[in-house]
Formats: structure tokens, sequence, C-alpha cells
């Protein structure tokens, strides 16, 4: 079969810029240059390949690049935008960009609601006309005012092999609404499926029909979530699997196969992991394993859904998406991508290097090849794939990107050039044993020793939000672990128990031990640091966000602790107060509501036993701001110096300007280098 390129032309086409020459010495990032917006980012290509676009940093505020990408070095089309900002930008049709966009926004009744909101458009590639796809009606209420504020249209299927429609659904995201097939020529509209109850979204196969759904519902055992596939000859939707939420079962349809009756599940039905099968739909009977890893998730599958592509039929299978330590990770199986994938690699100078992987669920462990440091990953193609976006980056390399066009590989843009990435130090995937002989997974950034000196090292274990999260070894764009390995800091993300994407059995060993087991698993990575000599002891703060916060709430007020002080983000202080808001949710009250359990540090905030820092925003509608608020006031009694910070326009993040951007990260600097109780950690 004949690659799109080969490796050897590859490497004879190279053109990049040259590399500066490294300094002795590492260059600190300022405050200013970590909160900046990168450079250049959301870049798209258009589907004939004949532009690129993307968002451009100016200063406050973004604007979109249009280029061509036969004359890269003329002039790029500008587009700014009014009062809304740009959020991200990517081509839907030739000559036509989706945009998203946000806001703050008031709504006055008897209170005031304090939020943002996002919108999608589309535009054409001079950003002169502007449409939403479906226009909502006048909203007849204060009440609906407000949903209709924060709903926004959401795409579901581009129809990729009809130049003139797309598929939308209404409503809140891709989970609620019906759904429209949009004419984006003269945005005419006609509704292909009324929305029934509990649906929860849908699944186009390879010719763009609706062909499975979601539905969420209760029954005698609890609430369970059905796998319905529609019925060709009858047009009727039939359950297929149903899976009871309190077991955290996962049927879910991630793709079909050209070959219409047949489905790709993503399961993890009587497994500790998930996996990717073929399912015949109409024989309702699984057929083989497509995909599955010994120590991640399997996630989804890249197929062909461009007709006509010259050596790669329509439906093929280009590769398969798993969460890796990176996070979205693809194992590239069709041989184009692989031979494209290979030459970029060897471009690019991308070495892998030995990993020992260690499985939560059994404590076996296997040494791999993987790119422990910078990465190349595919972002976009054309639809003939001969023009492709790639960008490489890593834990302490801001992104890159890189355009490979008739067989010529050029440099677009430094996402960060101004960032120095060797005073970023070096991550790498690490595992340690908690007390209880779990193996916890955890990614560990230690500084750079020209920098900072050997170690240890003041040190800050950095706990991610969920807790049904995960973090990855790739560039942290929050500038929480830059800002902290650049003021020669260490930093331990603990995948804790609890986490997911990991393992089930990491997943679920997390219930009910909030602030207790979970916590447990934070403490024992802070004592590993010790004992590997990566941490100085008495000189070990907590850090974190949304739950994360949570975790440093419970890390100030646990005695017998290893921290010299916290600081909490948007923490939730009140595990009780935080979830009675959804325990009207059978959902929420059968599958999350039960794990939640354990230290509630509001009851405890009284007895904080080191100094603590809190920020929190004014618009966060995620963990509302009183969660800090009422734990700051009960803490004053304790004796401990307590800090706290209410950031006027911040959300949940991201961060509404780039000077609220630095005022959060000043904070944390600040604190980290100068309080913490005093003369800083």
């Amino acid at each position: 079969m004949k690659n799109v390129v080969s490796t050897s032309a590859l490497l004879l086409a190279l053109a990049l810029a040259a590399a500066a020459p490294a300094s002795a010495t590492p260059a600190v990032p300022t405050i200013e240059q970590l909160a900046a917006f990168p450079q250049l980012s959301s870049l798209s290509i258009s589907p004939d390949g004949k532009h690129i676009a993307g968002l451009q940093a100016k200063g406050e505020d973004r604007v979109i690049l249009v280029w061509n990408t036969d004359n890269l070095g003329a002039a790029p089309t500008v587009i700014g935008s009014g009062r809304m900002k740009f959020q991200g930008v990517s081509f839907i049709k030739n000559g036509l960009l989706a945009v998203s966009l946000w806001q703050p926004y008031d709504l006055r009744t008897d209170r005031v609601t304090k939020t943002f909101i996002s919108k999608f458009f589309i535009t054409d590639i001079e950003g002169k006309n502007w449409k939403e796809p479906i226009t909502p009606p006048r909203a007849s209420s204060h009440a609906q005012e407000l949903e209709q504020a924060l709903s926004s249209s959401s795409v579901l299927d581009t129809l990729p092999n009809d130049p003139d429609h797309i598929l939308v659904i209404n409503g809140s995201g891709s989970n609620a609404g019906d759904v429209y097939k949009v004419n984006v020529r003269d945005f005419s509209t006609q509704r292909i499926q009324k929305t029934e109850e509990r649906v929860a979204g849908y699944v186009t196969d390879l010719n763009s029909e609706l062909r499975a759904r979601l539905r969420q519902d209760v029954d005698g055992t609890g609430a369970y979530v059905a796998t319905e596939f529609r019925n060709p000859a009858t047009n009727a939707w039939e359950e297929h699997f149903r899976s009871y939420v309190k077991n955290r079962d996962i049927n879910q349809v991630v793709g079909f196969a050209d070959d219409a009756n047949i489905a790709f599940i993503q399961s993890n039905v009587g497994r500790d992991k998930t996996v990717i099968y073929e399912y015949d739909i109409a024989a309702r009977k699984q057929k083989e394993v497509l995909f599955e890893h010994k120590f991640f998730n399997a996630g989804d599958v890249r197929v062909n859904h461009y007709k006509g592509v010259d050596n790669i039929p329509f439906g093929a299978l280009l590769g398969v998406g798993y969460s890796g330590p990176r996070g979205n990770e693809v194992e590239w199986t069709n041989g184009t991508f692989k031979a494209l994938i290979a030459g970029l690699r060897q471009a690019l100078a991308v070495k892998a290097s030995p990993v020992t992987l260690v499985d939560p669920a059994t404590s076996q462990n296997a040494t791999v090849e993987l790119d422990n440091g910078q990465a190349v990953r595919v972002v976009d193609f054309s639809a003939d794939m001969k023009t492709v976006i790639v960008v490489t980056s890593g834990p302490s390399n801001p992104p890159e990107y890189h355009l490979l066009h008739n067989g010529k590989l050029t440099l677009l843009a430094k996402s960060y050039p101004q960032i120095d990435p060797a005073a970023l130090g070096t991550t790498r995937l690490v595992y340690y044993k908690a007390r209880d002989g779990l193996d916890i997974p955890a990614f560990l950034t230690t500084p750079n020793t020209e920098l900072c000196g050997a170690g240890p090292w003041k040190a800050v274990v950095h706990p991610h939000g969920g807790p049904w999260a995960r973090d990855g070894m790739d560039f942290d764009g929050s500038m929480w672990v830059p800002l902290m390995a650049s003021r020669c800091m260490a930093v331990l993300r603990p995948q804790f128990r609890g986490s997911a994407d990991w393992s089930r059995k990491l997943w679920m060993a997390g219930d009910a031990e909030w602030g207790q087991k979970m916590q447990d698993d934070k403490d024992d990575g802070a004592q590993w640091m010790i004992d590997q000599k990566v941490a100085r002891p008495g000189h070990i703060a907590m850090f974190g966000f949304s739950y994360g916060g949570y975790s440093a709430f419970a890390a100030s007020v646990r005695p017998n602790g290893l921290y010299k002080c916290a600081i909490a983000g948007a923490g939730v202080s009140d595990i009780k107060k935080i979830w009675s808001r959804f325990y009207t949710n059978p959902f929420f009250r059968q599958a999350q509501a039960p794990t939640v359990a354990g230290l509630n540090p509001l009851d405890k905030a009284a007895e904080m036993k080191i100094p603590l820092m809190v920020y929190h925003g004014d618009r966060d509608r995620t963990v509302p701001i009183e969660q800090s608020e009422w734990f700051v006031n009960k803490a004053k009694g304790s004796g401990q110096p307590v800090e706290y910070h209410a950031i006027a326009d911040y959300a949940h993040g991201p961060a509404w300007t780039r000077k609220i951007m630095a005022d959060q990260l000043q904070l944390i600097d600040d604190y980290l280098g100068k309080g913490c109780g005093g003369g800083g950690l």
C-alpha cells in the first residue's frame, strides 16, 4: 500500500526553525509569561486542505487567523470579536468555521446569578457573516431566559461527505435536545429526531444516520443507563444493554464499522478495565475484542469518515484510543498512519525511553518503551489525509505546531516561545505503595538541578479535581505545575484511589473514603518523596483545586500531617451540603452520593492544624463560593493563620482575563514563596 508520506521524504523535506542554543542557567518564567494566552492554539485544517485556522493571542484578547496552506508566508486573514471572547475555532466545512465564544452573564431576578455563558456560531473564513445554527425562541420568563443563556447548540455530526449540511443538537450540550439537519449555506433547518424523556445522547453511524443512543431510567433494581439501537426496518429504538449506575458498568457505543450492523462497544462489564469489542446488532451478539490494554482503559476508535481517499477505504480503522500516561493516547493501526507517525518521530527527534508500568488491580508490572518526555500527536488532517497538522509537547515542553503539506514539514508556531522549557524540570510516571498495599500511580516533577541544585527540594503534593478524574503526563496548561517546578519545588500528582481511568479497583477503592484512605494515599505520597530523597521533611505543602481544594482543607485539619501549609482553590468544605442539591437526581443519588462520605472538613475547621490559604471565584457555579467562606470563618478560631481571597469574575476555571490568571498564579507564588506560616515553604 502506498503511504501518504514516506519516512525518507519527510526527513528530506524537514524545514524547521533552528533551535536557540540553551543558556547555561535556565530562565525562570515570570508570572506574566505563565499567565499569557498561548501564542497559537485551537488549530484546524479545512477538509480540502487549502486553509488553516487558529487562535492567536493578542494580549488580553485572541483573534482568529486563517492562512492559505500554499502560501504560509502571506499575511493571514484576521477575524476579531466584539464583547464576547473566542474560546475555540475549527473548520466545519470548506470556507466555514465553527466558533465558540463566551462572556460573563448576570441574571437579575430576586437575586443576582453571576456566571458565564458560551455560544456557538458559524462564520465564513473572512468573518463577515455570523449565524447561530439554531435560533432559540424568545424567552417568556426569567427562568427560561437563564436556561437559554446557559444553553448552546452543539454539533452531533459534521456530515463530512455532505458539503452543505451538519447535524446539530439544540439545548445544553450533546446530551440533550432535538436533532436538526442544518444547511450551513442558507441556515434552513429540518428536525430529524424529537428528543424523548431521559434520552442522554445520540451516536451516528458512518452514513451519518442516527443509530444508537443512551437512555436513563429507573427500575426495581435501581437507576440504569440503557444502550439502545435504532432498528432500520421499523425505525424503533430497541434496548440492547442495561447498566446499573451503582455497579459503574460501562456499555458505550464509540463508533460503527463500514457495515452499519457492526458497532464498536467500549465496555468494562466483568472486567477491571474497559475494552473495545465488535457487536453484531441484528444478532445481539458480542464478536471479537478489537482492543484491550493490560494497564489502561480502552477509549475510542478512529475510523476514516471520508469517501474517496486513496488507499484508505471508507470506514477503515485508523487507530484506537486509550487512557495512557498522557491521557487520551492513540495506537495507530493503519499502515499509512503508522508510517506517518514513525516519520514524524524521527524528523522531530521524538525518542522513547524505558518506563515500568504497574497495574493497580493486580500489582503486575512490565517495562515498556514510552515517550517519557516529548511526544508527537496528530491534531487534524484534510479529507485526502495528505495535509496534516501535528503537535509536539511534553510535561516541560509547551506545544509546538507543525504543518505537513506537499511533503514539507513546517513549524507553524510555538505556543509559549517566551518560556524556557529547561526551567520546568523533568516529569516521570512513578508508582508507590499506599499503607494498605495498594499501588498508587503518580506523576513526579523534579526541578532542574542547574537552576535549583540537587535534591531534596521543597515539595508540593498536588491532587487533581473530580475526584472521578485523573492527570496526564503532558504540558500543564493551568500553569500550576510549571509555576511550582520553575520555583524549585518538586511536585507530586498522586492518582489516588477514587481516580478514574486507571482501573476499576483503584476507582472504586475511593468510595466513602473522602478524607480517609483517599487522603492517606496523598500523605503516603508525601512520605514516599521523603524516603526517595526528593522532598525535604518539614517543607512540604498541599495545593489543590475543586476536589483538590477539598483535599487541602482535609490536610489542614487532619492531625499528625506532613505538611507545613496548604492551599485550597475553589474547594469543597462541606461534603454534606455540596451534594444535597443532586440527591433528587437518582443517577447522582445512586452512582455518586454513596461514594461521597468520610471526613467533613468544615466540622473540624476550628481545629485547623497548619496555615492555610484559600481562594475562590465569585462566578463559580460548580462549587459555590460559600463553601470557602464557611471554612475560613470557622478556621479563624483555630489559632492558625488563614488567608482568604475572593477573585472577582472568576468561575471554576478558566480565567476570564489574563490579569485574573496572573493574580491567581501570583497568590500561589507569594504564599509558597513568602507565606506558608512565614518565610515560605
